[in-house]
């Protein structure tokens, strides 16, 4: 899993409450057990048109935020259904870092699993970032995961907090099977002295 320090990037609006993992990425694209290849489908059903063409109207397909790294959203981002592959999708499309007022429990897990930083932040901040992230390329917001800081375009630096073991792993690039890696000496130990105190085991 990648490293999560700083991240310096373009922030798209997304307004909207309750945006669901089915919103997210669609039903019909759970089908793969692979993380990678699910990002064109990311929002599917707001970015294209029953005919597959883009809806030009989608924060995502407008020139100034095809390159976005981060989304400001509306309350409880992520609810609905406990699709890891949501994580997937978001992160293979390129984003890195939700910021919203709350997020459904079981997504804002998944995210740490997968090296996005879900941020919550109190409402006056999520409604100035999204007032920032208004205006396009040209505004961009820099994530400090060390500083626990969000630092709009004029310089304000909004704080938040962060539960210091969810820091660690995001800071260090571990998921689950890397934070049990770390223990791989004790593992080690543990088994050769098994195999000589039980060796029918």
């Amino acid at each position: 899993m990648d490293k999560f320090t700083t991240l310096t990037g373009i922030a798209a609006p997304m307004p909207l409450v309750n945006i669901d993992t089915d919103m997210i990425i669609p039903k019909q694209f759970l089908k793969t057990i692979h993380r990678s290849g699910l990002g064109k489908n990311l929002f599917d059903e707001m970015r294209y048109a029953p005919d597959g063409t883009e809806n030009p109207d989608f924060v995502l397909n407008r020139p100034a935020y095809r390159d976005a790294q981060i989304i400001v959203a509306g309350d409880n981002f992520g609810c609905g259904s406990s699709r890891e592959h949501a994580p997937w999708a978001l992160l293979d499309f390129g984003i890195r870092c939700v910021i919203s007022t709350s997020f459904a429990d079981i997504f804002y897990n998944n995210c740490f699993k997968n090296g996005i930083l879900p941020i919550v932040m109190p409402q006056d901040a999520v409604d100035a970032l999204m007032k920032d992230a208004e205006n396009g390329a040209n505004a961009r917001l820099t994530v400090d995961l060390e500083s626990q800081t969000v630092t709009a375009p004029d310089g304000t630096a909004w704080p938040f907090e962060m539960d210091p073991h969810r820091k660690h792993c995001l800071l260090n690039g571990l998921d689950d099977i890397g934070l049990t890696l770390e223990k791989s000496a004790a593992i080690q130990s543990y088994e050769a002295q098994i195999a000589q105190s039980q060796p029918w085991v």
